[in-house]
């Protein structure tokens, strides 16, 4: 799929997830949103706290939307629910859309963490976080800065599309809207 950054049209399914660390289930809340910041679309999942099943349960959400004018996928990071972790490049190849996942801070990496977590099975975890390769910094239109990872675009359609839909702060729309969802949602189970 040819990425067209300058497309008015434009819309991206932004991720989130709410969790509290006594749940053994991590909810996600899925935001459609236009470029022009209209809310389009909404859909929820879960995922289990320390597992495997983020990357499969992502790629249900998208699925069960059942369009084909989502011109992208925005993850509010790819290590959520204390360790499960996205598979960025499975996503894009998977649904033939390309894929930003946003990070806040800078960090040394968390290799360290993981092996201390997953004392005796930190294997299959940190393969699955070596994989997800480096972040690139992005300074946004509002001054602050962001670190992302991307797949199916270049670094410059990563920044131009981040900054379309940050108005404020360094928290793009869909990622903040879909945090308040996944909230919402998880709040009134």
């Amino acid at each position: 799929m040819r990425f067209h950054t300058e497309k008015r049209g434009i819309r991206v399914l932004g991720i989130a997830e709410s969790f509290q660390k006594n749940n053994t289930c991590s909810t996600l809340a899925g935001v459609v949103m236009r470029r022009d910041l209209i809310i389009d679309g909404m859909v929820f999942g879960n995922v289990t706290i320390e597992g495997n099943d983020s990357t499969q349960n992502i790629l249900s959400m998208y699925r069960s939307l059942n369009r084909n004018d989502i011109n992208c996928i925005m993850l509010d990071g790819l290590i959520i629910s204390m360790y499960n972790i996205i598979d960025g490049n499975e996503l894009e190849e998977n649904t033939n859309v390309p894929v930003i996942a946003i990070t806040f801070n800078d960090s040394e990496g968390l290799e360290g963490t993981i092996r201390h977590h997953f004392f005796n099975d930190f294997n299959l975890k940190l393969e699955q976080y070596r994989k997800l390769g480096r972040r690139d910094k992005i300074l946004l239109k509002t001054g602050k800065i962001l670190f992302v990872r991307y797949w199916g675009m270049s670094s410059m359609e990563a920044s131009t599309i981040v900054n379309y839909f940050t108005l404020q702060g360094s928290i793009p729309e869909p990622i903040r809207i879909a945090k308040l969802a996944a909230r919402a949602n998880m709040r009134s189970k």
